[in-house]
């Protein structure tokens, strides 16, 4: 009895746990930028209400200083009309003070005299809500009975500021002359401003949230796009690309989106590419071992055969997963390292490898001087499958010529043989995969031509041919001497 093991169970990737807000980041935009505005707003108006405020208290107090230095001048001066005395008597000294006076509607000015029977006051004011508190006997009491002569009172009409002047009569009666100024009215004509502001900063705060949110809509709208771009795009459509529009950094951030999708698009063609090749490719040697096996008998020298027919294909099968892998290669950035190398060394051992091909009359036509920069082991491989290609073309003892030249900035190197030569309307179908010409040679999977290409193109050179129809045909590698410099991209101001 046999027991089966219990299959082994694949681990899920877990997802990682991620931080942060779900607001989304045009609302965050909006956000940082009115609170930002609504703080500077607030501390402007507060900065405002403040500086208010102490301008009212500072007019109070030039006013209370002002209307007590004026009372003592008058005091120190004033004369009576019908004598030409210096008005001496509390009351006589108040009344002609005060009939001289227009106090402001938030002031109230009163003389105070002290008399055998208790204080006596005289008073001028505009205001009759202030004319029924300013003279209550109990707050004027205070004021007299305090030692300084600034202070301030809590009233039913509010905050009072206070200043009073001392003045001795010939006859030793204290008298007191006092000014009351009344802070409320000033006090909310600057609250009034202070509303006012904080009403036209509100409706500056609705007006910066409609255009931070419109301005935060049309800065992200390139964002949008591409997580929009990002959600449609799948393996089998790569075709999608944002619309880049200025030089800011969201049309850099989609310009990178956009080489993005062209290196995955690359990607996914070749990967397809390579896919459709092994399978085109290798599906005839498998049809052939598979059914050399199905047939296979006893017969030892027909079992020998079918071996050894299945092994020239699973053979063949090698080097087309070879080539294929190779091509696949081509469009890395490390498919060729460009290094020195001098050129007549590297064509003469081009030309002691491709002797071993095939019994052809090999000939060293030309060799260039001159050091070149190219990667040696990749030209090398071009130059083997040209020859091969000429050798699959041409018949034993037929010559073929190879030879390398150095021009300028381009270094050449050719194969010439004396073939069928190539028709000029198949000359640029050969260098596709799996694509075989009209002429009699025969063998390989037609990937040799498409390997030189991609070696050529991989140095930002090109492969030429020069052929008429049963004159032989070269096949011309032109790369540049040295690999030309890739500008890096500078970022976008």
């Amino acid at each position: 009895m046999t027991t089966t093991e219990p299959a082994p169970t694949r681990s899920l990737r877990k997802l990682p746990t991620r931080r942060g807000t779900r607001v989304p980041a045009r609302a965050q935009i909006m956000g940082w930028l009115l609170l930002v505005l609504v703080v500077v707003l607030l501390a402007v108006i507060l900065i405002v209400r403040s500086f208010l405020h102490n301008d009212v208290n500072d007019q109070i107090a030039a006013s209370l200083e002002q209307e007590a230095h004026e009372f003592s001048t008058f005091a120190a001066t004033g004369r009576d009309p019908s004598t030409g005395q210096l008005i001496s008597a509390p009351d006589a000294l108040f009344d002609s003070y005060l009939r001289r006076q227009y106090p402001d509607r938030d002031e109230a000015l009163i003389g105070v005299w002290r008399t055998p029977t208790g204080l006596r006051t005289l008073a001028q004011e505009q205001d009759d809500e202030i004319e029924r508190f300013a003279e209550d006997p109990a707050m004027v009491q205070r004021i007299v009975d305090t030692p300084s002569n600034y202070g301030e009172e809590n009233t039913p009409l509010g905050r009072m500021h206070w200043v009073k002047v001392q003045a001795e009569s010939q006859h030793g009666d204290s008298a007191w002359f006092i000014v009351q100024r009344y802070a409320d009215g000033a006090m909310a004509d600057a609250d009034r401003t202070v509303q006012l502001l904080l009403l036209v900063s509100g409706v500056g705060v609705l007006i910066a949230a409609l255009s931070s949110w419109v301005v935060a809509g049309l800065i992200l709208a390139p964002v949008r796009a591409v997580r929009q771009t990002a959600a449609e795009i799948t393996e089998h459509d790569l075709t999608r690309r944002i619309p880049v529009e200025g030089r800011d950094d969201i049309a850099a951030l989609a310009d990178q989106f956009n080489a993005m999708l062209d290196r995955l698009e690359d990607a996914f063609r070749i990967q397809r590419q390579f896919v459709d090749d092994a399978g085109h490719e290798l599906r005839t040697p498998i049809t052939i071992v598979r059914g050399n096996l199905e047939l296979l008998g006893d017969d030892p020298a027909e079992r020998e055969e079918v071996v050894r027919l299945c092994t020239d294909e699973l053979d063949r099968m090698t080097r087309i997963v070879n080539d294929l892998l190779m091509l696949a290669k081509a469009d890395r950035p490390d498919f060729v390292t460009p290094a020195p190398v001098p050129l007549a060394e590297l064509t003469s051992d081009i030309e002691a490898k491709v002797r071993s091909l095939a019994d052809r009359r090999w000939v060293l036509a030309d060799i260039g001087e001159g050091d070149v920069v190219v990667d040696e082991q990749r030209v090398t491989q071009a130059m083997v499958q040209l020859a091969q290609n000429a050798v699959q073309h041409t018949e034993p003892g037929s010559e073929i010529r190879i030879g390398s030249s150095l021009d300028g900035g381009t270094v050449s190197l050719w194969v010439a043989d004396r073939g069928p030569g190539v028709d000029p309307a198949e000359v640029e179908k050969i260098f596709d995969r799996f694509t075989h010409g009209s002429g009699k040679g025969k063998g390989g999977a037609g990937l040799g031509l498409a390997i030189v290409k991609a070696i050529a193109d991989a140095h930002h050179g090109r492969v030429r041919v020069l052929s008429e129809p049963g004159s032989g045909a070269t096949f011309r590698l032109e790369l540049p001497a040295t690999p030309p410099r890739i500008p890096t991209e500078e970022p976008t101001p």
